[in-house]
């Protein structure tokens, strides 16, 4: 056969997958996930059994770590020594295992997340409740197979005399697989094995009596009595689990807050460092210091409050922001009969208990074919002695030890192995006192092999045996329930003062999308005068509010940006505002035609929208409040080619007012609109003909006597009328005529408002000229009127927009 010859032509893809599944295989049954029976990986495993074998346990001196690391790898595990070490040293971590399995002298690393020093400095021995993973392993109790070069053997399986892996949980990645088992309190694991014994149909809610949780070594409060019930009923589960806090009140009559235990394995340091970046970029409000405290004498985590300070509110804070509260999945899978298995806890307890009846049954047979071989032994030596003198004689004349054998087997009918003891019995144990001995032990023997028969042959011993077995250990090992369980899982409310500075600030809105938030001492320095702004666009509105408060700003497009004060950028009155786009990323021509400050959404208020081809929408407040705003989000449905015109805040008795560029008016109580969800489109407002729209929806905010509109034709014609001209009436009308019809150039609407004396308003051309108007200047006209010209449209072109500005200089000056 040629070299070439040697070589396989396989796909690629072949290759790749079946080396693959191979080794999948592999890291499933034998690295990443633990046997159901002892609860061990077999890294686990060959470290405690090589420890066992060379005597590295809990009743003899502490030995070199680094010792049993080459022991492990040159006997066992053919794998890097730092992994070997590392898993090593977590068996002596009581903060990762609830009963450590090896005990430690030297640095064996922290809560803090330290390395422990190098094995060559620390020194390990078997915990005492180890070796009961490990006893009666001598017994034949378990099956071994070969070691990795075959000079040796391993255990396939410890006997595990009390069931580890609910005890020390497990944790593992392996290919399309993961675990977490959770740790448990060993007396409560201890009774509900008992009882799954005594009741082999008991169920998960009497089992949960027992074992009400997991029991983790860093103690904290499991939150979530309905997830643990989930995860003992299926493998899968979800609770909440928190640290153990405190809060103290100091002389000064300043708070802190001690915390005493942190979740199941998060790491102190980063929990410190977490809360300290929140406090240092201003995430949490009325926080002094953090200080770890923590000494021999236990954990101690300080949260020093300043004085006032909400501390049930930034303790939330923490809860929700760092690792102090964390969300714990259980993922209960373990290796049954080679398989990978999610398991219940009633699973997890049926295969400890059929792997313990296997062991002692084992351990049963072994004793007892010991105690009948030596029984048969000493039948024999009491015989021997009954006929010593002959006995004797036919010894001496024999030529030697075989030839004895054979004289006294065939003469007295003594077995092979009764001969052989009787040959090699020593001469002092020829006396008289022996006979009494040798019966005593006869006697015991029998009552010995009448007992393990007993285990071996009815299986109610045999589970009375693992019964005491197990309150034998309970006893000696006798732990207290560090976790605390309770049944809810607490909502987190959290003060938005907590997190953010109280501070009134000034907010500028423009139709263009730029929004800013201005300090009142930046406003004031510049006199509130040149507020930065791009030529062709124009102010929304300026509002004063709190930084714990929230802005609503509406756009043309039936969308609204959800936006609270402090997450808005802080810049200066005469700096140029940020666009829009970088808050939450606007389309491309959506602009922005209101903005609202919101305090709170909790009112029986209501928001009212108009559209451009007469649509009308009204929709309750609390419907907007929104928990995730990163993007624009709807604010009511739109059909094609439609747009918002104007929205509104209403309490739910005020009036609604609609215009059409064609001079109609709609007066009419907003008890007409029927309240829609946030996402529907509304209904009819207006009567419209082809070729009409809506120029303007109002909601009236004063009574009939004290409210003034102003009307803006494309002519540049302006005229004031009080709305007691327009009679009340139903929606969806055609409305009454506000302008008399001229046949050859008629007037059309562009802007139809409602004004105060504090406000004016700005008429925009074609040409892009703006000019100011008081609308307070003119005198009142009737409905059939077109008012009079304040533009000569000839010059400047024709009326295209029309808005309001506010004279904002009175509410904002310095108080002297």
């Amino acid at each position: 056969m040629s070299q070439r010859e040697q070589y396989l032509d396989l796909p690629l893809e072949e290759v790749i997958g079946d080396r693959f599944g191979r080794y999948s295989k592999y890291i499933i049954q034998d690295r990443a996930l633990p046997d159901a029976r002892d609860g061990l990986k077999p890294v686990q495993r060959r470290i405690l059994y090589a420890m066992h074998k060379e005597g590295n346990t809990h009743e003899k001196g502490f030995r070199k770590s680094a010792k049993t690391v080459g022991t492990v790898i040159g006997n066992y595990h053919p794998h890097g020594d730092s992994s070997v070490y590392e898993a090593m040293v977590r068996l002596s971590q009581d903060w990762k295992v609830r009963n450590v399995l090896v005990e430690m002298h030297g640095n064996n690393g922290s809560v803090d997340g330290d390395p422990p020093a190098a094995m060559r400095y620390t020194e390990a021995r078997l915990a005492p409740i180890a070796s009961e993973l490990l006893r009666d392993i001598d017994k034949e109790t378990v099956g071994f197979i070969p070691n990795f070069d075959d000079t040796n053997h391993e255990p396939v399986v410890l006997p595990a005399r009390f069931p580890n892996l609910l005890v020390n949980g497990s944790t593992g990645i392996s290919a399309g697989y993961a675990t977490d088992i959770p740790p448990h309190n060993l007396n409560e694991v201890i009774d509900a094995v008992i009882k799954k014994i005594d009741a082999p149909d008991v169920t998960i809610d009497e089992l949960i009596e027992l074992i009400p949780g997991p029991d983790f070594p860093t103690g904290g409060i499991i939150q979530g009595a309905d997830g643990i019930k989930q995860a003992y009923r299926t493998g899968k589960g979800k609770v909440v689990v928190r640290g153990r806090c405190e809060i103290e009140t100091l002389r000064s009559k300043r708070e802190q807050i001690v915390i005493t235990e942190i979740p199941y394995e998060v790491n102190k340091a980063s929990l410190v460092k977490r809360m300290d970046e929140l406090k240092l970029d201003r995430k949490v409000e009325g926080v002094a210091e953090i200080r770890d405290e923590t000494d021999r004498t236990g954990m101690r985590i300080v949260i020093e409050l300043k004085k006032d300070a909400d501390s049930i509110g930034i303790l939330n804070f923490f809860y929700k922001n760092t690792d102090l509260q964390i969300t714990y999945n259980f993922n209960m899978v373990a290796i049954v009969d080679k398989t990978p298995k999610l398991m219940s806890l009633v699973d997890m307890l049926e295969a400890y208990i059929k792997h313990q009846r296997h062991v002692i049954r084992r351990a049963a047979t072994f004793d007892l074919n010991k105690a009948k071989t030596r029984h048969h032994i000493v039948e024999g030596l009491i015989k021997a002695i009954s006929v010593l003198d002959e006995l004797i004689q036919k010894i001496r004349q024999s030529k030697d030890k075989k030839d004895a054998k054979t004289r006294i087997k065939e003469a007295y009918q003594f077995t092979e192995e009764q001969a052989e003891a009787i040959v090699n019995l020593q001469l002092y144990r020829l006396t008289n006192t022996d006979i009494t001995a040798l019966q005593q032990e006869l006697d015991t023997l029998t009552k010995e092999m009448t007992r393990l028969e007993k285990i071996v042959t009815d299986n109610k011993t045999l589970d009375n045996v693992i019964k005491k077995d197990l309150k034998d250990l309970k006893k000696r090992f006798n732990t207290v329930r560090l976790t605390t369980i309770e049944q809810e899982v607490e909502e987190l409310k959290i003060n938005l003062e907590v997190m953010i500075a109280s501070e009134d600030v000034l907010v500028s809105v423009t139709h263009d999308g730029y929004i800013k938030r201005t300090s009142l001492r930046s406003y004031q320095a510049s006199n509130g005068e040149d507020l930065a702004m791009k030529e062709e666009d124009r102010l929304v509105g300026l509002y004063e509010v709190n930084t714990t408060d929230t802005m609503l700003m509406f756009t043309n497009r039936g969308r609204y940006i959800y936006a609270p004060v402090h997450t808005l950028p802080d810049i200066r009155w005469k700096d140029l505002a940020q666009h829009a786009s970088h808050l939450v990323g606007l389309d491309q021509g959506e602009k922005i035609i209101e903005a609202m400050p919101m305090r709170d959404f909790n009112t029986t208020e209501y928001l009212i929208f108009f559209t451009k081809n007469g649509m009308v929408k009204r929709s309750e407040l609390k419907l907007y409040e929104a928990s995730r705003y990163s993007k624009p989000l709807i604010a009511t449905g739109l059909k094609k080619g439609d747009e918002v015109i104007s929205v509104y805040r209403s309490n739910g008795l005020q009036d609604v007012f609609v215009v059409s560029n064609r001079g109609y008016g709609l007066h009419y109580s907003e008890a007409e609109i029927s309240p829609v969800g946030q996402r529907a489109a509304g209904v009819k407002a207006i009567q419209l003909k082809q070729d009409e729209h809506v120029v303007s929806g109002l909601v009236m905010s004063g009574e009939d006597d004290d409210t003034f509109f102003t009307l803006v034709t494309q002519r540049g014609a302006m005229k004031r009328m009080a709305l007691s001209l327009f009679e009340t009436a139903k929606r969806a009308n055609r409305g009454q005529i506000m302008l008399r019809e001229l046949k050859g150039k008629p007037h059309r609407v562009v802007g139809f408002l409602e004004c105060s004396s504090l406000e004016q308003i700005v008429l925009e051309t074609t040409s892009g000229d703006r000019s100011l108007h008081h609308p307070m200047a003119l005198s009142l006209s009737d409905r059939y009127s077109n008012g009079s010209f304040v533009l000569d449209t000839d010059q400047v072109g024709d009326v295209v927009n029309v808005y309001k500005e506010t004279l904002y200089e009175a509410p904002f000056k310095e108080e002297k």
